[in-house]
Protein backbone atom coordinates (compact mmCIF):
# COMPACT_ATOMS: atom_id res chain seq x y z
CA UNK A 1 0.00 0.00 0.00
CA UNK A 2 1.16 3.12 -0.60
CA UNK A 3 0.94 6.14 1.87
CA UNK A 4 0.80 9.49 0.67
CA UNK A 5 2.88 11.22 3.65
CA UNK A 6 5.88 8.82 3.07
CA UNK A 7 5.98 9.86 -0.52
CA UNK A 8 5.44 13.32 0.27
CA UNK A 9 8.50 13.38 2.60
CA UNK A 10 10.49 11.25 0.12
CA UNK A 11 9.50 14.02 -2.87
CA UNK A 12 8.09 11.73 -4.43
CA UNK A 13 4.56 13.59 -4.29
CA UNK A 14 4.42 17.67 -3.66
CA UNK A 15 3.72 18.98 -1.31
CA UNK A 16 3.84 22.40 0.32
CA UNK A 17 6.57 21.66 3.01
CA UNK A 18 6.67 24.25 6.08
CA UNK A 19 9.07 22.36 8.51
CA UNK A 20 11.82 19.52 8.31
CA UNK A 21 14.36 18.15 10.85
CA UNK A 22 15.78 14.32 10.71
CA UNK A 23 12.49 13.11 12.84
CA UNK A 24 9.58 14.86 11.42
CA UNK A 25 8.15 16.99 8.27
CA UNK A 26 5.40 19.28 8.52
CA UNK A 27 3.36 20.51 5.06
CA UNK A 28 -0.32 22.38 4.91
CA UNK A 29 -3.31 20.58 4.95
CA UNK A 30 -4.83 20.10 1.41
CA UNK A 31 -8.11 20.50 3.03
CA UNK A 32 -7.74 23.13 5.57
CA UNK A 33 -10.15 23.73 8.28
CA UNK A 34 -8.47 27.49 8.56
CA UNK A 35 -5.69 28.45 6.16
CA UNK A 36 -2.02 27.95 7.84
CA UNK A 37 -3.96 24.55 9.37
CA UNK A 38 -0.24 21.76 9.08
CA UNK A 39 0.61 18.63 9.24
CA UNK A 40 3.58 16.90 11.26
CA UNK A 41 4.85 13.55 10.58
CA UNK A 42 7.25 11.46 11.36
CA UNK A 43 9.71 10.93 8.55
CA UNK A 44 9.47 7.33 9.49
CA UNK A 45 6.19 5.36 8.47
CA UNK A 46 4.50 5.03 11.49
CA UNK A 47 0.08 4.53 11.56
CA UNK A 48 -0.64 5.77 15.31
CA UNK A 49 0.33 7.08 18.07
CA UNK A 50 1.21 3.30 19.81
CA UNK A 51 3.61 2.83 17.12
CA UNK A 52 5.58 5.79 17.56
CA UNK A 53 9.17 4.91 18.89
CA UNK A 54 9.21 5.73 22.52
CA UNK A 55 12.64 7.43 21.22
CA UNK A 56 10.79 9.93 18.83
CA UNK A 57 7.78 11.13 21.06
CA UNK A 58 10.06 13.85 22.96
CA UNK A 59 11.55 14.72 19.01
CA UNK A 60 8.09 14.84 17.69
CA UNK A 61 6.28 16.58 20.53
CA UNK A 62 9.18 19.57 20.47
CA UNK A 63 8.37 19.96 17.02
CA UNK A 64 4.45 20.12 17.51
CA UNK A 65 5.24 23.16 19.96
CA UNK A 66 7.85 24.80 17.85
CA UNK A 67 4.93 24.81 14.63
CA UNK A 68 2.13 25.58 17.12
CA UNK A 69 4.11 28.75 17.83
CA UNK A 70 5.04 29.12 14.13
CA UNK A 71 1.84 28.53 12.93
CA UNK A 72 0.28 30.93 15.82
CA UNK A 73 2.53 34.05 14.90
CA UNK A 74 2.47 33.52 11.26
CA UNK A 75 -1.47 33.76 11.21
CA UNK A 76 -1.61 36.20 13.59
CA UNK A 77 -4.37 33.76 15.26
CA UNK A 78 -4.96 34.22 19.06
CA UNK A 79 -3.91 30.09 19.68
CA UNK A 80 -3.75 26.55 18.14
CA UNK A 81 -5.75 23.74 18.28
CA UNK A 82 -3.45 20.54 18.07
CA UNK A 83 -4.97 17.10 17.51
CA UNK A 84 -4.52 13.61 16.55
CA UNK A 85 -7.29 11.00 14.95
CA UNK A 86 -5.66 7.72 16.04
CA UNK A 87 -7.23 5.10 13.65
CA UNK A 88 -10.79 6.38 13.73
CA UNK A 89 -11.00 9.38 11.77
CA UNK A 90 -7.87 8.95 10.50
CA UNK A 91 -7.98 9.87 6.94
CA UNK A 92 -3.97 8.57 5.95
CA UNK A 93 -2.78 5.50 7.93
CA UNK A 94 0.39 7.58 8.83
CA UNK A 95 0.51 9.17 12.31
CA UNK A 96 0.05 13.16 11.95
CA UNK A 97 -0.26 15.99 14.04
CA UNK A 98 -2.92 18.82 13.38
CA UNK A 99 -1.96 22.20 14.17
CA UNK A 100 -4.33 24.54 13.54
CA UNK A 101 -4.46 28.08 13.77
CA UNK A 102 -7.53 29.66 15.85
CA UNK A 103 -9.26 32.74 16.53
CA UNK A 104 -12.19 33.71 18.97
CA UNK A 105 -15.82 32.83 17.19
CA UNK A 106 -13.71 30.79 14.37
CA UNK A 107 -16.64 28.50 14.03
CA UNK A 108 -14.99 25.60 15.09
CA UNK A 109 -17.52 24.20 17.90
CA UNK A 110 -16.44 20.58 19.04
CA UNK A 111 -16.49 18.18 16.30
CA UNK A 112 -17.89 20.62 13.86
CA UNK A 113 -14.58 21.00 11.63
CA UNK A 114 -16.03 23.77 8.84
CA UNK A 115 -13.16 23.85 5.62
CA UNK A 116 -12.21 26.97 4.93
CA UNK A 117 -9.65 26.13 1.28
CA UNK A 118 -7.13 28.61 0.33
CA UNK A 119 -8.29 31.44 -2.21
CA UNK A 120 -5.67 30.06 -4.60
CA UNK A 121 -2.23 28.54 -5.31
CA UNK A 122 -0.86 31.95 -4.78
CA UNK A 123 -2.76 32.22 -1.24
CA UNK A 124 -1.22 28.69 -0.22
CA UNK A 125 2.23 29.66 -1.63
CA UNK A 126 2.12 33.24 1.17
CA UNK A 127 0.97 30.68 3.71
CA UNK A 128 3.87 28.68 3.51
CA UNK A 129 6.28 31.25 3.12
CA UNK A 130 5.28 32.68 6.19
CA UNK A 131 4.96 29.60 8.22
CA UNK A 132 8.29 28.68 6.71
CA UNK A 133 9.65 32.10 8.36
CA UNK A 134 8.26 31.90 11.42
CA UNK A 135 9.65 28.63 12.47
CA UNK A 136 13.20 30.07 10.94
CA UNK A 137 12.72 32.61 13.19
CA UNK A 138 12.02 30.45 16.05
CA UNK A 139 14.32 27.95 15.61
Amino acid sequence: MTCIFCEIAERIRPGHIVFEDNVSLAFLDQRPLFPGHCLLTPKIHTETISDLDHLLVGPLFCNVKLLARAVEQAMASEGTFIAINNKVSQSVPHLHVHIVPRRKKDGLKGFFWPRTPYRDDAHMLDVQNAIVAAVQGLG
